[in-house]
């Protein structure tokens, strides 16, 4: 049996770890694309490769401790801006959701508490869950910040899980005083699946028993790995639950390789090994901004986008091979560059390269630029390209400068050195 263990509205409950007076409050954890980043007097950023992805970013600043925490979300002229991360129950009550505007949950509830991030705080908790779990499951896998797997095959007889996982649940909650959910099932997919219906703070088994009774009437939305696309192929085809959906192996085998897992997964056919390390396949950054129209000024943030990526591919230790960015325009309009190089990796290089993407990708200069991204993946340790030696020697000096640099930035900060055309 696999189970599943996600972490019930975990920024809010870390945030009432520290201030308990929050609890059964409505509660939400603000963010913002933190623009600051191309200010002059920037602070320095935090660079983290722990369960970054949604809401969890690879750069972050330092949790500042204000009176008024709505004072983060707010710019220059006093425009509140952000979206939620995460919102309590107390909150969704109301309407409150993830992803929401601030702006917009406010009018929803005008009670609701709004705090600024900890991210600090938050990947220690994860980790400390994460250890805790080592000592209690022979076999751990993280998929996020708030989100892991446990495989109790031949460690806890199948009889026994149900009273197992409620005191997992309660030893979490005495120990590190985050709220918990518990799923069990015969496949990680399934217990996935048994979590989003445990909440909040339950425990769900399914077994083969009670798999058709749990499974069938759920809408296929509730599915993990059924996006909107394939809800509107089921859709058209007359399916709208997990029953139904399991009565058209024909139909999705025909729908191709991904619909045909999707079909294992959702009868309970498909599994995947549990896995206590991940490798990571790719890094970017991207900043949201304000309409910029000026292009040295969009050329100024590319480097300052640069100088940051740079270093955190350094502090990663691998020479990625492919790079990509993207640029979005206001009108909804939007462009990108993909370039492959199998080269040993430097920061004045990449630099020139990510100002060379953007240049080729800039396709509508007449319109305001609102986002840029860059991301880098196809790492030389994971993939079978050779370096390119020519060269070698002259990228041999660039490659000691950047340590000497890289070296200066681990010691006072990925700021302490720029370029002057970020100035």
């Amino acid at each position: 049996m696999k189970i599943h263990i996600d972490i019930d509205c975990f920024f809010v409950s870390a945030a009432r770890i520290i201030e308990p007076y929050l609890e059964g409050k409505p509660v939400a954890i603000g963010g913002r694309s933190d623009t600051k980043i191309f200010a002059s007097h920037a602070k320095n950023q935090t660079v983290s490769f722990v369960n970054s992805g949604s809401f969890v970013p690879t750069f972050y600043k330092a949790y500042e401790k204000k009176d008024d925490d709505i004072e983060a979300f707010q710019d220059e002229d006093g425009r509140l801006r952000g979206i939620l991360t995460t919102s309590s129950y107390e909150a969704r009550a109301y309407g409150v959701k993830t992803a929401m505007s601030i702006k917009e949950a406010l009018r929803l509830c005008p009670e609701l508490i709004i705090k600024a991030p900890n991210m600090t705080f938050y990947q220690e908790l994860s980790h400390k869950l994460h250890q805790f779990l080592s000592l209690k499951i022979p076999l751990v896998e993280q998929a996020s910040i708030d989100e892991f797997y446990g495989d109790l095959s031949g460690w806890i007889e199948d009889e026994e899980i149900p009273s197992f996982i409620t005191s997992l649940r309660d030893e979490i909650h005495k120990e590190l005083h985050l709220p918990v959910s518990i799923g069990a099932a015969p496949t990680r997919y399934i217990a996935k699946l048994a979590t989003t219906y445990a909440k909040p703070f339950g425990c769900k088994t399914i077994t083969l028993d009670n798999f058709d009774r749990f499974v069938n009437p759920i809408r296929v939305e509730k599915f993990s790995g059924i996006g909107k696309k394939m809800q509107h192929k089921l859709s058209q085809a007359r399916i709208f639950t997990l029953g139904e959906l399991r009565k058209h192996r024909d139909l999705l085998e025909s729908w191709g390789s991904y619909a045909a897992e999707l079909y294992k997964r959702v009868n309970g056919e498909a599994d995947t090994p549990i896995k206590t390390i991940h490798k990571r396949k790719s890094i970017g950054i991207s900043r949201t901004f304000d309409p910029i129209y000026s292009r040295d000024e969009i050329k100024r943030r590319v480097h300052i986008l640069a100088r940051h990526l740079s270093f955190a591919i350094f502090k990663l230790k691998v020479i990625p091979t492919v790079f990509h960015l993207s640029i979005h325009y206001e009108m909804n309009q939007k462009s990108h560059k993909n370039i492959s190089l199998a080269e040993s990796f430097t920061e004045q290089k990449f630099d020139a390269l990510c100002l060379r993407m953007f240049f080729e990708a800039d396709i509508h200069k007449r319109l305001h630029v609102i986002r840029l991204s860059i991301y880098c993946s196809s790492f030389t340790r994971d993939s079978k390209k050779e370096l390119s030696l020519i060269g070698f020697a002259e990228e041999e000096k660039m490659r000691i400068l950047t340590d000497s640099t890289q070296n200066l930035r681990s010691k006072y900060g990925i700021g302490i050195i720029k370029f002057a055309s970020e100035l």
